[in-house]
């Protein structure tokens, strides 16, 4: 679940059924009631539609064609889209367009195995910019674009794709919004009532949409790409959000997995879908903190922000206060901070970049700081892109499952969580909140689990993954028959497949390019820890693995 770096989720981020990897019927509006049949039917018809809609795009294909300009993909990437009803129930209603993009192979025709989709996580996010993976030569991924057509796609909703809008998207950029640690009831009362504007906001300018924004929906979209793409059976990667519309995909069209990595795993269980999912992630967030915190203690004598994790935990406390009480350059307050820093948490790939932000900023400059973490006003394009992406996120994990309506319930979760987890309790809360007072459906979660058909699908996941917790990958691991598990042990970056680590690598190359994994789980060293620049390289402690017996 990839968190939005702009507060208002996944944020982010980032539960029984009636018929086995269907949604059931929609949480009654008041005063009315939905019954067994009526859910069922629902489901049918679904079902139906998006074989009525797989078919038509089957004969229908794509018209691929150079893409626009100012979408920022060049030749030979290549764009069109995918026309798939907005609500499957109707196949002959409304239609909306899916975005998609792709680049062909690079080996030769008889080593093509087909198109390979991806979706970065979310939910919200945008994964356009994959087929870029081969254009720009990206090193772990040149044995796999020999075999396969690398295809993105804006989920609906999202970027291209019949885009929904919850605010003004330059209201929604701007700084300094409130510090999201509540320092009595008053500031509580306050975001509450934020919240439900948002709300309201998303029900105003979206309503149409909302009630057709869910994952089992997006994943019958990708089922219909997939027909479009002239492919019997679906080759997919998800990070993030993304593993847990691989679950729903690989549960309701298990016959048309082909092959499915799933990196860094969303906890698919029901109960967990989508409000203790956030709370998970919390814990999770404070522990890989810590990590960070250690290894800016460990290089104080290049950033100088303190030489043990309780200093630079003070350090923090003291910027968050100086920040509340006056935002750097008037834009800066510790929404803005947070939105900056958790990327330290996220990505071991951020670890040097937010040092050494933080360290200029303590030596006395601050335009480090305020770039990095300031809203950019003049950026409208970018602007409209993470409203976008934030109204998407709260749409779909607000229509996937019920959430809590009762204030007391939220107060009394995140008030207990804060005080040993304080980092980014709160500011997850505030993001999600909306969920609370949500104006369109909300459904049951699917139960992800194997069905008749499904082959092996290949999960990774990071033991110290901060946006989604170890748990997740088990989890779907135990769902999923026949499912192999490479842990990456002692490292949390999310996203495991993008990271240099050679016992991970090549694991994920033979599944896709030979469809072959280990007989047993695998456990695998972490990858190498970043080094400030201008220190001795790292020893990578790649090669470390072991199978587990």
């Amino acid at each position: 679940m990839k968190r939005t770096a702009i507060f208002g989720a996944a944020g982010t981020v980032l539960t029984g059924v009636l018929v086995a990897g269907s949604l059931t019927s929609p949480v009654a509006n008041a005063g009315e009631r939905s019954s067994h049949r009526s859910a069922v039917s629902a489901e049918q018809r679904a079902a139906i539609g998006v074989k009525i809609a797989a078919a038509r795009a089957a004969t229908t294909g794509i018209h691929w064609k150079d893409c626009p300009a100012d979408w920022g993909l060049e030749k030979p990437i290549q764009c069109g889209y995918v026309t798939v009803p907005l609500d499957y129930a109707k196949p002959h209603g409304r239609t909306i367009k899916i975005a998609v993009d792709r680049v062909g192979n690079t080996g030769t025709a008889s080593e093509r195995q087909g198109a390979l989709l991806y979706n970065p996580g979310g939910p919200g996010g945008s994964g356009m910019r994959f087929p870029r993976r081969v254009t720009t030569k990206a090193p772990l991924w040149q044995k796999t674009a020999k075999a396969y057509d690398f295809v993105g796609f804006d989920p609906r909703g999202v970027g291209r794709s019949a885009p929904i809008s919850c605010v003004d998207p330059q209201e929604f950029v701007k700084g300094p919004k409130l510090d999201p640690v509540p320092d009595s009831e008053a500031d509580k009362r306050v975001q509450r009532k934020l919240a439900a504007k948002y709300a309201r906001g998303c029900a105003e300018r979206s309503g149409d949409m909302l009630p057709h924004m869910t994952t089992p929906n997006t994943a019958r979209d990708l089922d219909v790409i997939r027909a479009a793409l002239g492919e019997k059976r679906l080759n997919f990667i998800g990070v993030s959000y993304g593993t847990y519309l691989g679950g729903v995909y690989a549960t309701l069209f298990p016959t048309h997995v082909r092959r499915m990595v799933v990196d860094s795993v969303v906890n698919p269980s029901q109960e967990k879908i989508w409000y203790q999912a956030n709370l998970d992630q919390d814990v999770a967030f404070e522990m890989r903190w810590t990590d960070w915190k250690k290894w800016v203690a460990r290089y104080d004598s290049v950033y100088h922000i303190g030489n043990t994790p309780a200093k630079v935990q003070r350090q923090w406390e003291k910027l968050r206060a100086t920040a509340k009480k006056n935002p750097i350059g008037g834009a800066v307050g510790p929404a803005e901070l947070l939105g900056f820093f958790q990327s330290a948490p996220y990505y071991d790939s951020a670890w040097t970049e937010v040092a050494s932000v933080w360290s200029a900023y303590l030596a006395g400059d601050h335009k480090p700081l305020i770039e990095a973490a300031g809203p950019d006003m003049s950026n409208i394009k970018g602007n409209i892109a993470s409203e976008n992406g934030n109204a998407v996120y709260t749409a779909v994990e607000c229509a996937d499952a019920k959430w809590p309506t009762s204030w007391r319930k939220w107060d009394r979760d995140n008030t207990k969580l804060h005080r040993d987890h304080p980092f980014l309790t709160w500011s997850n809360a505030w993001m999600n909140l909306p969920c609370a007072t949500w104006e369109g459906p909300q459904y049951n979660p699917v139960n992800v689990a194997s069905h008749r058909g499904l082959g092996k699908v290949l999960i990774v996941q990071s033991t110290r993954d901060a946006a989604t917790p170890y748990e997740g990958a088990v989890e779907l691991h135990k769902r999923l028959k026949g499912s192999r598990l490479i842990t990456e042990k002692d490292a949390g970056s999310h996203g495991v497949t993008t990271e240099l680590n050679p016992c991970i690598n090549k694991r994920v190359d033979a599944y896709l390019l030979h469809g072959t994994v280990d007989a047993k789980d695998v456990v695998c060293g972490p990858h190498a820890t970043p080094k400030p620049e201008g220190t001795a390289k790292a020893k990578a402690p790649l090669a470390a693995e072991r199978v587990v017996r």
